[in-house]
This record gives structure tokens, sequence and C-alpha cells, in this order.
């Protein structure tokens, strides 16, 4: 029965035995307007409620147009993000394509060793200065957070036991970030 009031207003009350509504005896008449002062801060209240709401809006708007903003520029910085590292890796391509434009016809090993190593230190040199470098692993102590253990093997040496005594392939940085953990053979 506590649901039988709920949609009718205070003044009000529905008499199921009898199927009318009686009113209360202090409650003001059908149509009657309680008072001029109640009416004054009510259209007060509504109208700052309605300034919220155009703020809360336009604040809304406001902020959805902020994140397709963001999301617009990071996608583009991902797009072009790569482009300076090709550019900056262009004059290595041209350099192996001269490399194997003069060596074809050779037989001399060490023209093309040495044009594969200045090749290289120019690849490296490009590297560095994206802010590549890479990890000195030989001999150190294992680090999980760095290494990635292949096998271990007995130590050559006693100062070697724990330790890394090989690197099968080189872990790198990218400033602080490891972005390649080094394999490594540990001594036993």
């Amino acid at each position: 029965m506590a649901d039988d009031k709920t949609n009718q207003p205070d003044d009000t009350q529905f008499d199921h035995a009898a199927g009318e509504l009686t009113q209360e005896p202090n409650a003001p008449e059908v149509g009657e307007v309680e008072g001029t002062e109640a009416a004054a801060p009510g259209s007060k209240t509504e109208a700052e409620l309605a300034d919220l709401k155009d703020k809360y809006l336009r604040l809304a708007a406001e902020f959805e147009n902020y994140k397709r903003r963001t999301t617009k520029e990071r996608a583009d910085l991902f797009k072009t993000a790569n482009q300076e590292l090709m550019t900056a890796l262009l004059p290595v391509l041209d350099d192996f394509d001269r490399a194997r434009h003069h060596t074809k016809d050779t037989d001399d090993a060490n023209a093309v060793r040495e044009s594969i190593d200045i090749i290289h230190n120019k690849l490296q040199k490009t590297l560095n200065q994206k802010g590549l470098t890479p990890m000195e692993t030989k001999g150190g102590a294992f680090d999980p957070d760095l290494h990635e253990a292949i096998t271990q093997i007995p130590a050559p040496s006693d100062d070697l036991k724990g330790k890394i005594v090989d690197e099968v392939e080189r872990g790198y940085y990218l400033g602080d970030k490891v972005i390649r953990h080094a394999k490594v053979v540990l001594g036993a």
C-alpha cells in the first residue's frame, strides 16, 4: 500500500474505499497559488539551473572537441614520427646501393668488407643520434630486467661464474627504455 501515494501530490490523497480524491484541510484550493514570494525564488533557482545546464553542456562539448582534436593530433604524430627516422636512414641506404654497385664485379674481399664497415659505422652513428644505444653485457652481472638467459655453460674462469659469458643477440635502449632484451649465455 506504500506505492499508492507515489505519483500524487502531498496535499491530496486517494481514498481507495470510496474511490475519490480527498484533500487535506489546510491545502490550498485547486488552481490557487500558494504565494508570490515562493514563485520568485523558484524562477531564480530555475534560471540558475538553466545557466548551470548551459555551462555543463558547453563544457562537455568543449571536452569532446578536445578529445577529438588530441586523438587526431596523436594519429598525425604517429604517421609522421617515422618520417624523421626514415629521412635520416636514406643516406645509409644510398651508401648500400653505391657499395653494391661498385663491388659487384670485384673479387677483392677486403674492398667489400671495407665498404660494409663504412656503412655499418654510418648506420650506427645515425641510430645513436636518434637515441638508440647498445647494451654492454659481456662479463657483467645477469639482470632479468635487461637480459634474457638462453643457456648456461661451464664458466671459463671462476670470476665469470653467475655472470654473462657470451652475448647471442645484442640488446638496445631507446633513451632510457629497453626496446630489446639482450640474449645471453651465463657461466655456471
